[in-house]
C-alpha cells in the first residue's frame, strides 16, 4: 500500500476521534456552560451538542435539580445571654447557570456564611423561650434574606429549616425540671377538677334521689287522701241513699221508735263510760214504773224521775190480778207513750 493512502487513513481516523470526542450529550435537568476562547459563549440544555475543537470548552456542568445542604452547627447567643448551637438545612435550586458560574466563586460557602450571620442577628433579638417556640418565624426570615442575597448568583432559596437547637447542659436540666413541674401542676389541676366533678355529680345524684323520694311520698299521700276522700264520699252517698230510701218508704212512728232503741242498744254496748238516755227512753222507764205501780194497785207517783237509767226488774203479777189484763194494760200504756213522744212531722 502506498504511503499516501496510509497517511490519509490515519488522518481520517484522527478526525473521526476528534469529532466523536467533541460530541456532548447533556442529561435531563442539567446545563453546560460553554466558553469560546475563554469567553462565555452559550448554555447547552439537555440533548446532543457538538463543540468546535480547540475553540469551545465546557466551563461548568450545572445541575438544575433542587439541592439540599446541611451546615455545621453555629454558635449563637440569645437576648437573655444564653449560648447555644443551631444547625440549619438549606434547600436551594440553580435558576441561572451563567450567574451561578460567574457570579460568586464558592456559592455554597457564601450561602453558609450568609446563613450563619443572618441566624446570629435573628437569634440575638429573641429570648430563649421565644427561640424554642418561634422556629417557623425564624425559618421564614432567614429564607427571605438568603433568597434576596442569592438572586445575583442565580440561586433560588426554597426553604430554610432549623435542624437542631442545642442549649447548654445546665439549661437543658433546668428546662427538664420546669417541664416536670409543669406536668405535675397540670396533673394536680386535672385531679382537682376530676374530684370537683365527682363531688358535683354525687351531690346532684343525692339531690335527684331526694327529689324523687319527696315526689314519691307526695304522690303516695295524694293517692291515700284521694282514696280516703273517695271512701268517705262512698259512705256518705250510701248513707244518703239509705236515708232517701227510708224517707221514700214512709216509716211509721213505731219503726222510728224501734230504730231509736236499736241505736241506743249500740251506744250502750259497755264501751262508753257515760250514757245519755234520750227522753223517749226515759218515758219508757217512767211507763214501766207506772205499770209496776198499777200492777200492785198503788197510786201513781207523779214526781219527776232522775235522768239516770232505770232498770226494771223481772215482775210477776200479784195474786188476784189476771196476767193477761196486766199485759194488755202494759201494751196500751207503751202505745200511748210512743204516741206522745213521737216526733212531729
Amino acid at each position: 500500500m502506498e504511503p499516501g493512502i496510509i497517511a490519509l487513513i490515519i488522518i481520517g481516523i484522527i478526525v473521526l476521534i476528534v469529532i466523536i470526542r467533541n460530541i456532548n450529550v447533556v442529561p435531563q435537568s442539567n446545563a453546560y456552560v460553554i466558553e469560546r476562547f475563554g469567553t462565555f459563549y452559550a448554555i447547552w440544555g439537555n440533548g446532543i451538542h457538538v463543540k468546535v475543537p480547540f475553540m469551545d470548552r465546557v466551563a461548568r456542568k450545572v445541575s438544575l435539580k433542587e439541592q439540599v445542604v446541611d451546615f455545621e452547627p453555629q454558635s449563637v447567643i440569645t437576648r437573655d445571654n444564653v449560648s447555644m448551637k443551631i444547625d440549619t438545612v438549606v434547600y436551594y435550586q440553580i435558576t441561572d447557570p451563567r450567574l451561578y458560574t460567574y457570579g460568586v466563586e464558592s456559592p455554597i460557602m457564601a450561602i453558609e456564611t450568609l446563613c450563619a450571620t443572618t441566624l446570629r442577628n435573628i437569634i440575638g433579638e429573641l429570648e430563649l423561650d421565644s427561640t424554642l417556640t418561634s422556629r417557623d418565624n425564624i425559618n421564614a426570615r432567614i429564607r427571605e434574606i438568603l433568597d434576596e442575597a442569592t438572586d445575583p448568583w442565580g440561586i433560588k432559596v426554597k426553604r430554610v429549616e432549623l435542624k437542631n437547637i442545642l442549649p447548654p447542659r445546665e439549661i437543658q436540666v433546668a428546662m427538664e425540671k420546669q417541664m416536670k413541674a409543669e406536668r405535675e401542676r397540670r396533673a394536680r389541676i386535672l385531679d382537682a377538677e376530676g374530684e370537683k366533678t365527682s363531688q358535683i355529680l354525687v351531690a346532684e345524684g343525692h339531690k335527684e334521689a331526694a327529689i324523687l323520694r319527696a315526689d314519691a311520698i307526695r304522690e303516695t299521700k295524694i293517692r291515700e287522701a284521694q282514696g280516703e276522700a273517695e271512701a268517705i264520699l262512698a259512705v256518705q252517698k250510701a248513707y244518703a241513699d239509705s236515708l232517701r230510701m227510708l224517707n221514700e218508704a214512709a216509716p211509721t212512728d213505731k219503726v222510728i221508735a224501734l230504730k231509736s232503741l236499736e241505736a241506743f242498744e249500740k251506744a250502750a254496748d259497755g264501751r262508753a263510760t257515760k250514757i245519755i238516755i234520750p227522753s223517749e227512753i226515759q218515758s219508757m222507764a217512767s211507763l214501766a214504773t207506772s205499770l209496776k205501780e198499777l200492777a200492785v194497785e198503788g197510786p201513781l207517783d207523779n214526781t219527776p224521775r232522775s235522768n239516770n237509767p232505770v232498770q226494771i226488774p223481772n215482775m210477776q203479777a200479784p195474786e188476784g190480778i189476771d196476767p193477761a189484763q196486766a199485759q194488755a194494760a202494759l201494751r196500751e200504756k207503751a202505745r200511748q207513750a210512743l204516741q206522745q213522744n213521737a216526733p212531729r212531722t
